[in-house]
């Protein structure tokens, strides 16, 4: 099933959209918001990246249409596609509810959450370069990682949710910091999805 000769050109765009995807997590995370002139730029950068992760599903969906022999079979090429797709798609409504809410404070739990999002999104990265290079077995142990780490923002989002209502009396800022709170569970959602995705890969492949 697998040449052994070089990278197929599948998974090299496969990993081009993981990698997009963990660029943008790290700019999410490391982009210093201190007011809400900087929520523009850092809206703007995010949607770029949006834009990027959709030419490159794009490009891929053409290129299984005109492709008849895939690596493995394409639904699954297509499905962890799309399935890092939201995350990407994710990360940048997170980006434009910030700027809806003009919301410049990014609290330690925003900080928590996407801590556990970036190191997802480097063991997507991870496993989609063994998927490369045909180390199927060896991918199992990131999807295992990343669904510990939603995990942790499952735990993320109950914390904060309870202090959240302990400490805020102003029910619309209640409204929009629940709202940022669940956005950024659901991204960690998505990366569990790509997880998901990756053990049907190799269940399917091994």
């Amino acid at each position: 099933m697998f040449s052994s000769k070089k990278t197929d050109p599948f998974f090299a765009e496969l990993l081009k959209i993981a990698e997009n995807v963990n660029e943008a997590a790290h700019y999410a995370e490391e982009f210093k918001i201190v007011s809400v002139a900087d929520i523009k730029e850092f809206s703007i950068k995010l949607k770029n990246y949006e834009t990027e992760g959709d030419k490159l599903v794009h490009g891929l969906i053409t290129m299984l249409n005109k492709s008849f022999m895939t690596p493995i079979e394409r639904d699954d090429i297509l499905e962890m596609a799309l399935k890092m797709d939201d995350v990407i798609d994710g990360i940048e409504h997170f980006s434009s509810k910030l700027e809806m809410y003009s919301l410049a404070e990014i609290d330690d739990s925003m900080r928590e959450f996407m801590g556990y999002i970036v190191k997802s999104t480097d063991e997507i990265v991870k496993a989609v370069k063994l998927l490369a290079t045909k180390k199927l077995q060896s991918m199992f142990e990131h999807a295992v990682l990343i669904k510990d780490y939603e995990r942790q923002c499952d735990e993320i989002l109950r914390s904060s949710m309870k202090q959240l209502f302990i400490r805020e009396k102003d029910p619309i800022r209640i409204i929009q910091f629940k709202d940022i709170y669940e956005e950024l569970e659901d991204i960690a959602n998505y990366c569990q999805d790509v997880a998901s995705t990756i053990e049907s890969i190799i269940m399917r492949n091994a």
